[in-house]
C-alpha cells in the first residue's frame, strides 16, 4: 500500500468550483453574445473565428459555437448539397417526361440567371445569402423552369406534328407562349413584392426570400427569353449528329448477333 502523501500534496482551500461544465468530455465555458444592429450572424461568427486566429489561443484550447451560431455553421456545410439535389431531382423527373437525356438541359441552362439575379438583388438590397434566401432560390428553380418547359414542350410538338425544323419550332414556341410566359412570371412578382418590402415581426425573415425571387425572376425572365431557343438549337444539333452513329452501332450489333445465331 503506497500512503496518498507519498504522490500528492494536499491543501485546504477556501474557495473552488462548484460545477465544472464539460463539452464532449472536456472542461468548458460559455462565452455569450449578442448582434449589434445592423450586423449578420455569419459576419459576426467570422469576427469571433478571426479573434480566435489573432489571440494565439494554445492548441489545448478549442473553441465552437453552439446554439443559432451553430446552426447556422451546420447550414452553410449543407447548402451546396441540398441546392445538387434539388437539380438532380428535377433532371431526373424531366428525362423521364420527356425520354430524353439532353432535352432537360434545355430546360435547366435556365437556372443559372436565377442564382445570378438572386445574388444581385441580395447584394443591391445590402443583404446576405442567409436560409431565407435559399429557400427563395430553391422555391425559383420550379418557378423559372417553366419558362423552357412551355417553349420546349411547344417546339417538340411543332416538330412531330408539322415536321418544323428546330430553328423554326423554337422561333414558333418563342413568339406563342411569350404571353403566357410574362403573365405567370409578373403573377408570381407581384406576390413577392410585398415579401420584399416587409415591413413588422419577422420581416427580417421575409425580406431575404422577397428580394431573392424578385431578383431572380427580373434576371431571368430577361436572360431566358433569348438563351432559351439557343441552347434548344444547340442540343438538337448535337443529337442530330449522335443519333446517326448511335443507330449505326445498334444496327451493326443487331446484325452480328444474327449471324452469331
Amino acid at each position: 500500500m503506497v500512503p496518498l502523501a507519498a504522490v500528492v500534496r494536499i491543501e485546504p482551500q477556501t474557495a473552488g468550483p462548484v460545477v465544472i461544465n464539460r463539452a464532449s468530455l472536456s472542461p468548458s465555458a460559455t462565452i455569450s453574445f449578442n448582434l449589434s444592429p445592423g450586423m449578420a450572424l455569419g459576419d459576426a461568427v467570422s469576427a469571433i473565428n478571426r479573434l480566435q486566429e489573432e489571440i494565439g489561443m494554445p492548441e489545448t484550447v478549442r473553441g465552437r459555437t453552439q446554439g443559432s451560431a451553430q446552426a447556422f455553421e451546420e447550414s452553410l456545410r449543407t447548402q451546396p448539397y441540398l441546392v445538387l439535389a434539388a437539380l438532380i431531382s428535377v433532371y431526373i423527373i424531366l428525362g423521364v417526361l420527356y425520354e430524353s437525356f439532353l432535352t432537360p438541359v434545355v430546360i435547366l441552362s435556365t437556372l443559372p440567371s436565377v442564382g445570378l439575379g438572386a445574388l444581385l438583388m441580395l447584394w443591391l438590397w445590402g443583404l446576405d445569402f442567409s436560409i431565407m434566401a435559399l429557400i427563395g432560390i430553391i422555391l425559383l428553380i420550379g418557378i423559372v423552369k417553366k419558362n423552357g418547359i412551355l417553349m420546349v414542350d411547344f417546339a417538340m410538338d411543332a416538330e412531330r406534328q408539322r415536321g418544323l425544323s428546330p430553328e423554326a419550332a423554337i422561333y414558333e414556341a418563342a413568339v406563342a407562349r411569350f404571353r403566357p410566359i410574362m403573365m405567370t412570371t409578373i403573377a408570381a412578382l407581384l406576390a413577392a413584392i410585398p415579401l420584399m418590402l416587409a415591413i413588422g415581426a419577422g420581416a427580417e425573415l421575409r425580406e431575404p426570400l422577397g428580394v431573392a425571387v424578385v431578383g431572380g425572376l427580373i434576371v431571368s425572365q430577361v436572360l431566358t427569353l433569348f438563351s432559351t431557343p439557343v441552347v434548344y438549337i444547340a442540343v438538337k444539333s448535337l443529337s442530330s449528329i449522335f443519333k446517326p452513329r448511335l443507330a449505326e452501332r445498334l444496327a451493326h450489333g443487331q446484325a452480328r448477333s444474327s449471324r452469331a445465331a
